[in-house]
């Protein structure tokens, strides 16, 4: 151990080791990433600036396409740079780094995600006190809450990773720097890192998947009382969308990251990885555009597009 060769940076893998594929792949990621950033500027301006969408759920739903453009832009870029690159590698610092602002961006989705589900509950299960319990101070503190939450998992996942030591093989079968492809390369003792990423899972991924899941509990309920049958409809229709980002985005991130990292499910892992960390990104606008009619009617405002989003 002491007379180890100190790594300054790791390879990465990638998709396929294919030219032809790998072109294929890198416009299809392209398109993804551009899609992505459009979608969620689009979804952050018409938030913003419309007169119309000044209430906490497209408060939340601005701020959840800011943490997606954050999100998809920690690895799509650097993969993108790999896929028509020879040297398809990252440095020990970048590698710390996207790890790093990987664990930052995608808890802070979990838990602006969470918020939103607490405020479709407010809002369908109480509404006589929505306006007094949804004050912006209150959505301005759980938007903070969920930065401020989320900095402290990724401290406390990656400083201890600082400590490992890696030997020779410097290899990662992924095609960006997940903690658990990482640490299968440390030929230190990882138990304190693997108990660090458990806890996190557990206490906080988990508690926030059990705050959505019981609030969506109370509101189908709730909806289920409703005699009018267009109420009932109206009111699925306003959280289905909901439902189906959560949905996607947990079941693969859950997989992921509760199961034990093996060589066996590496191309599993990466097209599990795909879909929460570069195709949840880019659905969240798409979903909610075409789900929302308010947000397809400021969208319409704002390009002056009417007949084409009707």
């Amino acid at each position: 151990m002491e007379n180890q060769t100190v790594l300054t940076e790791f390879t990465l893998m990638g998709l396929s080791s294919d030219p032809l594929l790998q072109l294929f792949l890198f416009l299809v990621f392209l398109i993804i990433f551009v899609l992505t950033l459009s979608g969620n500027a689009a979804i952050m301006m018409v938030t913003r600036t419309d007169s119309g969408l000044q209430t906490p759920m497209f408060f939340f739903l601005g701020h959840l396409a800011f943490v997606d453009i954050c999100y998809s832009s920690v690895t799509v870029p650097k993969m993108l740079g790999n896929l028509v690159t020879k040297k398809k590698t990252i440095s020990w610092e970048g590698c710390i780094a996207q790890i790093f602002f990987f664990f930052q961006t995608s808890c802070s989705e979990v838990f602006i995600l969470s918020s939103m589900a607490y405020d479709r509950y407010v809002a369908i299960c109480d509404p006589l006190h929505y306006a007094n319990i949804m004050r912006k101070e209150m959505c301005e503190y759980l938007v903070a809450g969920a930065w401020a939450m989320s900095l402290f998992i990724a401290l406390a996942n990656v400083l201890p990773l600082l400590n490992l030591d890696f030997c020779t093989n410097n290899t990662i079968s992924h095609y960006s720097c997940e903690l658990p492809s990482v640490l299968m390369l440390s030929c230190s003792q990882i138990l304190t890192n693997v108990i660090v990423l458990l806890i996190s899972v557990l206490i906080f991924g988990v508690s926030s998947f059990l705050l959505t899941l019981i609030s969506y509990i109370y509101i189908i309920s709730s909806i289920l009382k409703i005699h009018s049958s267009e109420g009932r409809h109206k009111a699925f229709s306003t959280c289905s969308s909901h439902l189906i980002v959560v949905g996607l985005f947990y079941i693969a991130a859950f997989f992921r990251y509760m199961k034990p990292s093996s060589e066996s499910f590496v191309d599993l892992d990466k097209v599990v990885s795909i879909q929460y960390s570069i195709l949840t990104p880019m659905l969240n606008p798409v979903i909610y555009s075409l789900k929302n009619k308010d947000i397809k009617n400021a969208l319409a405002r704002m390009f002056g597009k009417f007949n084409f989003l009707k």
